[in-house]
C-alpha cells in the first residue's frame, strides 16, 4: 500500500476538474468554509500529480472564499488515469449512502446546544432537528401564487408547507422555491410526502 504524505500547495496552483460531475452551491460552500474555520482544514485535497483535482472541489471552493494562499495536498499519482476518473465519482457516492442513528444524533446535538456549542456550525437545516414540533400551516392549490409573492417580501425564515400526498410534485417545486430563497423548509415533510405517494 503507498504511503500518503501531505504536501501544501499554493492554492492557485490547483486545477478543478472539468468533467467533476458533483456540484456544490453557494451555501454548501460558504458551511465548507465555517467547517474549515472552525476545526481547520482537516481534510487534505486530493491531486493527480500534475495539480488537478481528483477530489476536494467543495474544499477548494471554500479555501478560495476564506482568502487562503495555500492548502494541504495528498498526491494520488500512483492511480492510473482511469482510477482518478472513478474516484471522482466514486469518493463523493460513497459518502452519501451513509444514513444517520436519529436518536444518537439527536443526543449527540442535545449535549452540543446544553454545553453552548453553536451548533449551525453542523449545517443541519433547522428543520431537520425539530421534528417533533412542527407547525404546519396550509396552501390550497388556488393560493399558492398568492403566497408566494406575499413570502418573497418577507424575512428569510423557518416555514413548512402542508400538501396533500398526490400533490407532492407541486411541494417539491414550491420547496425548490424556498431554497433557492435561502429559506428552512421541512426536509422530514417532504420526506413524508414521498413515502405517501408511493403508498397511492
Amino acid at each position: 500500500m503507498t504511503k500518503l504524505k501531505i504536501q501544501y500547495k499554493p492554492l492557485k496552483d490547483l486545477i478543478p476538474y472539468a468533467r467533476n460531475s458533483r456540484t456544490h452551491n453557494s451555501m454548501q460552500v460558504a458551511q465548507i468554509a465555517a467547517s474549515i474555520k472552525e476545526f481547520g482544514f482537516t481534510n487534505p485535497i486530493l491531486t493527480d500529480g500534475a495539480n488537478g483535482i481528483v477530489a476536494g472541489h467543495g474544499r477548494f471552493e471554500a479555501a478560495f472564499k476564506l482568502g487562503m494562499t495555500e492548502v494541504p495536498t495528498i498526491d494520488l499519482s500512483h492511480l492510473s488515469e482511469t482510477q482518478k476518473r472513478a474516484y471522482v465519482i466514486a469518493d463523493n457516492k460513497i459518502a452519501l449512502n451513509s444514513g444517520w442513528d436519529s436518536e444518537l444524533l439527536a443526543l449527540e446535538i442535545s449535549d452540543l446546544k446544553d454545553a453552548g456549542y453553536d451548533i449551525g456550525i453542523l449545517a443541519f437545516d433547522p428543520s431537520e432537528l425539530n421534528n417533533d414540533d412542527i407547525d404546519y400551516s396550509v396552501l390550497d392549490e388556488e393560493e399558492i401564487d398568492d403566497e408566494l409573492d406575499d413570502m418573497a417580501k418577507g424575512v428569510r425564515k423557518a416555514i413548512q408547507i402542508e400538501f396533500e400526498p398526490e400533490h407532492y410534485e407541486e411541494a417539491q417545486e414550491l420547496v425548490k422555491f424556498w431554497r433557492e430563497q435561502k429559506a428552512y423548509v421541512g426536509m422530514m415533510l417532504m420526506n413524508y410526502l414521498k413515502n405517501e405517494k408511493q403508498k397511492l
